[in-house]
């Protein structure tokens, strides 16, 4: 029982550096201010604010609810070694639930790490198809499946947008909107080029090639007014939607794409049926995208914008998947490779993730 006691005082410990880390007094104080603001008359005058303000009052209050749920279930588990010493039932009783609370422990901790700004936000995903010509196209409409497994098994909600698709195979660009806690701080460290090396399939010789793809990833701002863009700015053309075929294909122009002449940035979406709804999705993307771009430009020179101005070829790669001759994927920054390459095609990229998490709290 001594071990128990002494697993049990570990995790406790660690609870408490938790809320050390996470302040917990200041994000009291927090919540009950936007409680009080909640309560003001007018409060749902502003339904945006109103809606903002409520999601981050749920958010704290989940948080908090956790981790002191988490520090009385072990303090309880600690009552209950002290006065059943000699009980073997309830020795083993303690013992799986003192696993069961540090997996649920283990599973939580990252998030801690995930402090910044926007880590908490919605997220979009762009690929774009790079150097590689067909085999790029084919690469980046199997980088758009494995990240849509990956998202759907983690419990994460993603809207294809707009998809671009190849002449004759695969697609040039794709954006997936991504909801769900924390998925920009997750999903961030895929930002970069991903390099797959295989036999191509639209070899007649049967030649091994090499495809890049260029992965963007950038946060959904929850406050449209934090980036507003000039009319005179804008160039906004409408397209037919396109797709594989049947209820996919519109037969009017209600696809939008609304560029950012200054910047040559554009983004497009062709989800919704309603020409006003796509560019209404297209100009959440605009925003966010600019956004990103206004953030480093205070820190980096011009050239350095939107993901180190990395183009999808060779030498700029976080990543490779191999094929052929031999199986392998591995993360060029954390070190971390699998020889089960079918896994990680399908949507397996806890380890990739994860490992760049751990560099946070390292």
């Amino acid at each position: 029982m001594k071990e128990i006691k002494e697993n049990l005082e570990q995790l406790k410990n660690k609870i408490l550096e938790v809320e050390e880390r996470l302040d917990f007094p200041r994000l009291k104080a927090e919540i009950e201010g936007l409680k009080a603001e909640a309560r003001e008359p007018g409060f749902w005058d502003n339904p945006d604010h109103a809606a903002e303000v409520s999601k981050k009052l749920a958010d704290l209050e989940e948080e908090v609810s956790f981790w002191e749920g988490m520090k009385n279930e072990v303090e309880e588990l600690e009552q209950l070694a002290g006065i059943s010493e000699h009980d073997a039932d309830i020795k083993k009783e303690i013992i799986q639930k003192t696993q069961e609370l540090e997996k649920k422990y283990a599973k939580e901790e990252f998030r801690i790490f995930l402090s910044g700004p926007y880590d908490k936000s919605d997220a979009f995903i762009t690929i774009y198809s790079g150097a590689g010509g067909l085999d790029a196209q084919d690469w980046a409409e199997m980088l758009l499946r494995m990240y849509q497994r990956y998202l759907e098994n983690s419990g994460y909600t993603a809207t294809l947008h707009d998809e671009s698709r190849g002449e004759e195979k695969g697609i040039k660009e794709a954006t997936l909107e991504v909801k769900g806690k924390y998925a920009y701080g997750f999903l961030k460290y895929e930002n970069g080029v991903h390099r797959l090396v295989r036999i191509s399939p639209y070899s007649s010789q049967k030649l091994r090639h090499t495809s890049f793809v260029l992965v963007e990833v950038v946060p959904k701002l929850q406050k449209l007014e934090e980036f507003e863009i000039p009319e005179s700015d804008l160039r906004v053309d409408t397209f037919r939607s396109s797709g594989p075929g049947g209820q996919y294909v519109n037969k009017r122009d209600s696809a939008v794409r609304v560029t950012h002449i200054p910047t040559g940035i554009s983004t497009s979406s062709q989800s919704e049926r309603l020409q006003g709804l796509n560019k209404d999705r297209a100009m959440e993307m605009l925003r966010s995208k600019l956004f990103v771009v206004k953030q480093k430009e205070r820190k980096k020179e011009l050239k350095e914008i939107k993901g180190d101005s990395i183009s999808a070829e060779w030498g700029n790669q976080i990543r490779s998947y191999v094929l052929h001759p031999y199986q392998m994927v591995k993360d060029h920054r954390t070190d971390v490779e699998t020889s089960n390459v079918d896994a990680v095609l399908n949507g397996d990229l806890d380890a990739f993730i994860d490992e760049e998490v751990k560099k946070l709290r390292e």
